[in-house]
């Protein structure tokens, strides 16, 4: 029973699927619309495909942790103690081995930007 919602007749909705059609069966990007491939990476872009970015690991340099906390602060959550910032992790689902390093930080310290927490977070990973 069709509810009359549709933006788009049946027709439409038939049309697209077969202008799509090549494109999800190949697996790959067409060359017939390239404005529809993802952009490759650039040289100097961060690595943090390579998994959850947790200070003291493994290529967790400055940038990829200024970077991975940025995606999930924002400039809202600032400034802040650790305490209330790992609040704000753990609600937008961060992995836990930044909330944890986070959470480490002295108490009474207040951050007003997200790079001065990046620096405090990867002076901490970086000494033994």
């Amino acid at each position: 029973m069709q509810r009359g919602s549709d933006r788009l007749s049946r027709h439409r909705d038939d049309e697209m699927k077969h202008e799509l059609q090549g494109l999800l069966r190949s697996g790959h990007p067409t060359r017939s619309e390239e404005w529809n491939d993802p952009e490759p990476t650039a040289d100097d872009d961060p690595q943090v495909w390579g998994g959850p970015v947790a200070p003291g690991s493994e290529g967790a340099s400055l940038e990829t942790v200024r970077l991975e906390l940025a995606r999930l602060l924002g400039r809202s959550s600032f400034p802040a103690t650790p305490v209330e910032l790992a609040r704000v992790l753990r609600r937008k689902n961060a992995p836990d081995a930044l909330v944890e390093a986070v959470e480490e930080r002295p108490r009474k310290e207040t951050y007003s930007n997200v790079q001065e927490l990046a620096r405090a977070l990867t002076r901490t990973g970086d000494t033994p």
